[in-house]
């Protein structure tokens, strides 16, 4: 037999001991060549995506591609890491350092060519489905048909045959010789029981703490001036988590005799401050990286939401035409077309028009002060519930301030409005609610009180549609259409303008989700493979505990244990430190991100229960075939 064929049927022959690495590297393959197929796509050669796009896609790649090749890297050093008794064994066999660096080589230039040809495969296979979800996530108006990806395919394959040429040179390189008896005893090497530091336990919660306080209560552009800080300080304070704080807090338990002698529990906890101390830099890793997709995605997804969904609540009505005093003619014939144009194609909404006007209030400013009537005619075109005043009674209505922030409550309070028989009204109450079509907050009076107000400083007339539900393809097509003939920045069209928002927000989504999916798998395979890691010390401790008496259902309940701490540990504190970090964001720009964070943090927490109940399954079916 050869050594190429060695090398062969050494890896065929010990599939569970190569598999993880092969599907990590399978994963980052297919993740690549689906980005690299969908950035080749015909159609983005044809103007529906810009170039910033295009060049975002491209800077994307690169990300990927490096982060790739420092995952697989890791992954091949973890992969070594198991090995070592069996490098012993061969070199008992005779054979040389510089042999088993040749196969190391050999070995995972095989793996990495199978895992790129079948990764690509299964990227194409998946093609179609993969080309509709990024059609539906970034608005393109035109399919993404399926198309043979060449280029895909031919740069996929030329970027990850050398990448793994150069891992596996790279590998060979800092493989390093060690003493036989070394690597025979890699196992069995006695560990010396963890220790904690109290003062760096203390600086761990201090940190934490002082970066927690300190995001969550920032507010407006002082989240942006705090964030590098905080940044390092949660860093620093993560990592002393996971290699002080997490290794005290198990002694401590262990301390508590009612406790570690309850059940499995001595079992569990004798071994878990090893497992904290040995997986904390790659608990740290796993922590970081992942708060980075979440963060990343949430950011993403939450700044997108902003956008939109702040002008949705600044101007709820579906078309808004504002008058020029000195172009009425003009204004009738826009008017005109936007009901021509809703009338074509068969678009029903309600118009109403609204003569506004504004008074000097003494300080250089000019507000809104509306009559009770006004008011309630558009609070009925919006559903919303009227109001009530009496004579001479005065309200401030203040504005949706998502966008405007701070900037509506300051304008009018404490300003009092003087009427034409010089008695003066002062506001009482503020309200919430966007009603007028005015930006700013505004004043509203009764009927009666309306007609002895002074003479305005400036009228202005608006008049809005407002369509009814279910109808976003025609709304989006008219006013695509209306703003091409009505060539003014008196007339908005709300509904296409979040169109446009949302196709050109779209590549950039799209992309901030696929770096986040290369980060969450990166993290989930980094667990993975410091898991398996353990497995063979993990099967002669239980074949031993099981000779005293140690049930079928306490094992599995001991290893269901083990294995939720190693995977939901680092992922539980990324999911605290995304939430913070969303909610700064939300501080940042005053719009309450809940739901989106939610929605990110929960999807990603879900995949991860996924994986753990996979993975739980096939490492306690290992275990126990060795009872």
């Amino acid at each position: 037999m050869t050594f190429r064929r060695f090398v062969i049927n050494n890896v065929l022959r010990n599939k569970r001991l190569y598999a993880a690495y092969f599907l990590s590297s399978l994963f980052t393959v297919m993740i690549f060549f689906t980005f690299a197929m969908f950035a080749f796509h015909p159609a983005f050669g044809e103007g529906d995506v810009d170039g910033n796009a295009l060049f975002g896609m491209g800077v994307a790649g690169g990300i990927i591609y490096l982060f790739s090749f420092f995952f697989v890297l890791y992954s091949m050093g973890s992969f070594l890491q198991s090995r070592k008794k069996e490098f012993g064994l061969l070199m008992m066999q005779g054979m040389s350092i510089r042999q088993i660096r040749f196969m190391v080589f050999l070995e995972n230039m095989f793996i990495g060519v199978i895992a790129t040809v079948i990764g690509i495969g299964i990227g194409t296979l998946f093609a179609k489905l993969i080309l509709l979800i990024a059609e539906n996530v970034l608005v393109i108006e035109e399919s993404l048909y399926f198309y043979f990806p060449l280029w895909a395919i031919i740069i996929t394959l030329l970027s990850f045959t050398l990448l793994f040429l150069v891992i596996s040179f790279f590998v060979t390189f800092i493989l390093r010789s060690k003493k036989l008896v070394e690597l025979i005893k890699a196992d069995q090497q006695p560990k010396k029981e963890p220790k904690a530091s109290i003062f760096l336990t203390i600086i761990a919660v201090l940190l934490l703490a002082a970066g927690y306080v300190t995001a969550l209560l920032a507010k407006g552009v002082t989240v942006v001036i705090v964030m590098i800080p905080v940044i390092v300080v949660v860093t620093i304070g993560t990592y002393f988590l996971f290699t002080q704080l997490s290794v005290f807090t198990i002694n401590f338990l262990k301390r508590r005799k009612l406790l570690f002698w309850k059940k499995t529990n001595m079992i569990l906890f004798s071994d878990l401050a090893f497992r904290m101390k040995d997986n904390a830099r790659t608990f740290f890793m796993v922590a970081i990286i992942s708060t980075v997709a979440f963060s990343a995605i949430g950011a993403l997804f939450g700044f997108q939401t902003y956008l939109t969904g702040g002008m949705k609540e600044a101007n709820p009505y579906t078309f808004t035409y504002v008058e020029d005093e000195d172009a009425s003619d003009e204004a009738s014939q826009d008017i005109e077309t936007v009901n021509q144009e809703l009338e074509e194609r068969g678009i029903e909404a309600k118009q109403e028009s609204v003569e506004m006007e504004y008074y000097n209030m003494g300080d250089g400013e000019e507000v809104l002060i509306a009559s009770e009537t006004m008011y309630n005619d558009f609070a009925k075109l919006l559903g919303k519930n009227p109001i009530h005043l009496e004579h001479n009674e005065i309200i401030g209505v203040k504005q949706n301030d998502a966008i405007m922030e701070g900037y509506v409550q300051d304008n009018f309070t404490d300003q009092p409005v003087q009427l034409k028989n010089d008695e003066q009204l002062t506001l009482k109450e503020i309200i919430d609610g966007t009603v007028l079509p005015e930006m700013y907050g505004y004043y509203v009076v009764s009927d009666a009180t309306y007609q002895q107000l002074p003479e305005p400083s400036r009228t202005e007339k608006n008049t809005v549609w407002k369509a009814a539900g279910g109808q976003d393809e025609k709304l989006i097509q008219a006013g695509e259409t209306l703003r091409d003939e009505i060539e003014t920045f008196n007339f908005q069209a709300n509904d296409y303008t979040i169109y446009t928002i949302n196709k050109m927000f779209g590549p950039v989504l799209f992309i901030g989700l696929f770096i986040g999916i290369v980060f969450f798998a990166s993290a989930g395979s980094f667990l993975y493979f410091r898991l398996f890691t353990d497995l063979d010390d993990d099967k002669s401790k239980f074949a031993s505990i099981a000779k005293m008496g140690l049930t079928d259902k306490e094992l599995k309940k001991v290893i269901t244990r083990q294995t939720a701490l190693l995977f939901f540990a680092p992922i539980v504190v990324a999911l605290v430190h995304g939430a913070v970090a969303l909610t700064a964001l939300s501080h940042l720009f005053d719009y309450n991100l809940v739901k989106e964070a939610s929605m990110v943090l929960g999807s990603f927490f879900i995949i991860q229960v996924i994986y753990f109940i996979i993975v739980r399954f096939v490492y306690i079916k290992q275990v126990k075939s060795s009872l």
